[in-house]
This record gives structure tokens, sequence and C-alpha cells, in this order.
């Protein structure tokens, strides 16, 4: 599986290996890790990648991402797939960055690369959500072009789909919801980064 790379980030597929250096806090011999990277979100979203490949295999290209500055390839935080899409085609995600890297727009960056990817390997949806007092992580999702469908007790849910045939980045998506469609997003490539 080939990196995604955007005009900022890089995001590295982890593997299983990977996933249990991030999990126990202790960089493999080629990781380059920002300070206080990984945090107990990256570690959750470590454990529950290696979970997965341990039911059911590796669910890449459908996994988790560790976000990785370009310019220096110090990891900043996870970004990925919950599983692979369900028998409707949907597929959910989370992301999470360190503290000193928050409010930069990397989230959103990441956030619509994995969105990209997922139209365009075949899912027909994606869905979010977040707590009902992280108005961050709701407005990264906002921004990345989903939107919000729901709230109940804890959480408000967020939500992508795109119409059959439709081409050319997320600008052609529509949500089943009644939301209106969603702003184009930045090219993405799954390449490795010069």
């Amino acid at each position: 599986m080939e990196a995604l790379v955007t005009a900022r980030l890089v995001l590295h597929p982890l593997t299983p290996a990977e996933a249990e250096c991030v999990v126990e806090g202790r960089p493999g011999p080629d990781a380059l890790w920002a300070p206080d990277y990984p945090n107990d979100g990256d570690r959750a979203g470590a454990r529950h990648f290696l979970e997965h490949c341990a039911d059911t295999g590796n669910p890449q290209p459908f996994g988790a991402y560790e976000i990785r500055l370009r310019e220096d390839g110090h990891a900043i935080g996870g970004v990925g797939f919950h599983a692979v899409p369900d028998d409707q085609g949907q597929v959910t995600i989370g992301y999470g960055l360190i503290p000193a890297m928050r409010g930069k727009g990397y989230a959103s960056e990441a956030l619509r690369a994995l969105l990209e990817f997922a139209r365009t390997a075949g899912a027909a949806s994606v869905k979010g959500d977040a707590d009902l007092d992280n108005t961050a992580s709701q407005h990264v999702m906002a921004a990345a072009g989903m939107r919000f469908v729901e709230e109940d007790e804890l959480l408000r849910h967020y939500r992508i789909a795109w119409t059959a045939g439709c081409a050319g980045g997320v600008g052609g998506a529509t949500t089943t919801d009644g939301a209106a469609g969603t702003e184009a997003s930045p090219p993405v490539s799954a390449r490795r980064p010069s």
C-alpha cells in the first residue's frame, strides 16, 4: 500500500509491526516522532487496528495511517478507517493530532485525503462522530466536506456519500440525509513523497 501524499502531509499506512510500536510508545528503527507522539488516542487507534488484524486480517488500505509532516517526516498523529466498508459500502473514520499540531489545518487536510481515497476505492459513504463539546473535531469534519446528520446525548454525527458514477474529487458528493453537497478537495496522490 502506497502512502497518501497531500501538500503538507504524508499519510503512511501502518503495518502491524509499526502499530505495535505505537501501542508500546517506542519508535521503530526508522521512525521519526514529534514530541508527545503517540498520545492516548494514537495508541487506542493502533490497538484497534491490531485487534482488527488479529480478528479478520490486515484491512489495509482501509486501516490505520500515521500522519507525518511532509517537510521532515515526523509523525504528528493518526487517521484511519475503523474497518473495511460494510455491505452498503459505508466506512467509519477517526483521526487525531498531538496538541502542538492542532489548529493548523492538518487534521482537515488529512481527512480530505482519506475521504478522497475512500471515494476512489469504491466506498459509498463515510461517517464519523465527535463529542458534543469537541467543536474543533466537528469543524474538521465540516471543513473536509462531511455534513452534520444527527446528534444524540453524547455525540454529533457527520457523513458524506457519493452519487454513483460521480467524477472528480469529493466535489461531486451528496448526502442521503438532505444536506447540501460539498466543496472540492485539494488533489491527493497515492505515492511516496520525494
